[in-house]
C-alpha cells in the first residue's frame, strides 16, 4: 500500500527530516559571523508593526518638539507671573505706606527740608566733602577754554569712521590739545595734564 499525503507517519518523517536539517544548519550559523542576519526571518506583520512604528515617529517627532518649546515657554511665562505678583504686592505695600502720614513727614523732612512753623532748619553747606577730579587737585572755579580746530576735527572723524573697516569699539578717539587760560593742556576726553 502507497502512502498517502496526508498519512500522518508521512507528516512525521517530514517534520524529523525539517528537525535535523535546522540541527544540521545552527551549528554552522553559530561559528560564522554575519550570518545571524540571514537567520532572522521577517513576516508581514512584523515589516507592518515596523512601518507603523517609524510612521509614529516621524509624524510625532515635531509636535513633540513643539509640545516640548511650548512647555518650556508656559513655565518661563508662569514664572514671570509670579515675579509680577511679588511687584505688585510690594507696590502695594509701597501706596500703603504712602498712606501713613509720619512716612510722608519724614520723606517730607529729609528730601525736601520741610519744618513746621518755629521750628529751624540748618543745612551744612561745606562738610568736608569737597568735591576733587581723580587727581586729587580741587576743582578750579576759573572757566577753562580750549583752543580747537573743530573743523579739522570733525573731517578727520568722519574720514575715519568711512574709510576703516574695524568696528566702532576699536577705534581709537582723535587727540584734542590746547591750551586754556590756567596753563594746563587739556587732552583727550577733558583730562589735564
Amino acid at each position: 500500500m502507497a502512502k498517502q499525503p496526508g498519512d500522518p507517519q508521512t507528516r512525521r518523517t517530514r517534520e524529523r527530516a525539517r528537525t535535523e536539517k535546522v540541527a544540521v544548519r545552527l551549528p554552522e550559523m553559530a561559528g560564522a559571523s554575519g550570518n545571524w542576519l540571514r537567520s532572522i526571518r521577517l513576516s508581514g506583520f512584523t515589516i507592518a508593526a515596523l512601518l507603523l512604528i517609524v510612521l509614529f515617529i516621524v509624524v510625532l517627532a515635531p509636535s513633540l518638539r513643539i509640545f516640548v518649546q511650548q512647555e518650556q515657554q508656559l513655565a518661563a511665562l508662569r514664572q514671570g507671573v509670579q515675579g509680577e505678583a511679588q511687584s505688585v504686592k510690594d507696590m502695594k505695600g509701597e501706596v500703603a505706606r504712602w498712606g501713613d502720614p509720619s512716612y510722608v513727614e519724614s520723606l517730607a523732612r529729609e528730601r525736601l527740608n520741610y519744618v513746621y512753623p518755629g521750628e529751624f532748619s540748618y543745612l551744612v553747606i561745606d562738610d568736608g566733602k569737597t568735591v576733587a577730579t581723580t587727581g586729587g587737585q580741587p576743582i578750579s572755579t576759573k572757566l577753562q577754554t580750549t583752543q580747537v580746530d573743530w573743523v579739522s576735527t570733525m573731517l578727520s572723524s568722519v574720514l575715519t569712521a568711512g574709510l576703516t573697516d574695524a568696528p566702532a569699539d576699536k577705534l581709537v578717539a582723535p587727540v584734542i590739545s590746547g591750551q586754556g587760560e590756567s596753563g594746563h593742556v587739556a587732552t583727550r576726553h577733558g583730562e589735564q595734564q
